[in-house]
This record gives structure tokens, C-alpha cells and sequence, in this order.
């Protein structure tokens, strides 16, 4: 049991160092922090519904999920290849596309949720 919490205890370590890392050094991470701090506070002054809160979250962590992947993904491909690659540079863009994807479940969400209390 003991083992068990030990392991535990260093993938939150490991993962909290990667999340730091990312805040620290990626600006699409930075700016999509500052987006989501700002629905937040909407959601705040606007008193937003649980049920909407549960899908500003799920949105706000998708995106940053996707784009920490993206950039996990880009890191490796940069290390394999540094030089321009084309297939390299195709996974880039599907991983980038990902982002896209979540980027647009975002935005739906946002416009259900808000459009409503600002028209």
C-alpha cells in the first residue's frame, strides 16, 4: 500500500511539474488561461447554472488538454526531426487540428451559454 501512494504521490508530482511547465513557457497555454479566467468570472457575474458551469468546465479543460497534447506531440516531433519534414509537419497540423476541434465545442458552448444572458 505504502508503494502504491509513493507512485501516486510522484505522478502528481510529475504532473503538476509538466503543467507549471507549460503555464510557465507556451503562449497558446498562457492565452487560453487568461480566456478561461475570464469565463470564469463571467460565469460568476453572469450566475450561471451548475449544469452550465459543468460545461464552461468541461470545455475550458478540453482545450487545455488538447493543446497541452499538441504541444506534447510537437515537442516529439521537433526531438525525431528538427529539420522541415512534410509528414512531420502533417502530424503537427492533425495534432493542431485536435485543438481546433475542442476550440469550436468551446466556442458552441459559450455562445449556449451566454448569448442568452447578454440578448
Amino acid at each position: 500500500m505504502i508503494k502504491f501512494i509513493k507512485g501516486r504521490t510522484k505522478s502528481i508530482y510529475f504532473s503538476l511539474k509538466g503543467a507549471l511547465y507549460l503555464i510557465r513557457t507556451e503562449n497558446s497555454i498562457q492565452a487560453q488561461l487568461f480566456i478561461s479566467i475570464c469565463f470564469i468570472i463571467a460565469g460568476f457575474y453572469f450566475d450561471i447554472s451548475k449544469t452550465e458551469w459543468l460545461f464552461q468546465v468541461l470545455a475550458i479543460c478540453l482545450v487545455l488538454c488538447s493543446e497541452s497534447l499538441n504541444t506534447a506531440i510537437e515537442k516529439v516531433a521537433d526531438f525525431i526531426h528538427p529539420d522541415y519534414n512534410e509528414k512531420i509537419g502533417i502530424i503537427k497540423d492533425v495534432a493542431a487540428g485536435a485543438v481546433f476541434f475542442s476550440f469550436v465545442f468551446a466556442l458552441v458552448s459559450a455562445i449556449v451559454i451566454y448569448s442568452p444572458k447578454i440578448y
